[in-house]
């Protein structure tokens, strides 16, 4: 019966070791905010003069 308990407890610890999230989920973070930077830095330009042309048709009335 010792062996049983052992082998339970083995099993669910497996099964509830979150050591392995971690790195997983600081790389999607990390790889989100690149993304997030190069997208801003292609589309930044774009969508200031949309921003601007906006602003001046409403100040333009």
């Amino acid at each position: 019966m010792h062996t049983l308990t052992r082998r339970i407890r083995r099993q669910w610890t497996a099964r509830h070791d979150d050591t392995g999230d971690v790195p997983g989920w600081v790389l999607i973070t990390l790889m989100t905010a690149g993304l997030v930077i190069v997208i801003w830095g292609l589309a930044g330009p774009a969508l200031s003069g949309i921003f601007q042309q906006a602003i001046n048709r409403v100040s333009g009335l």
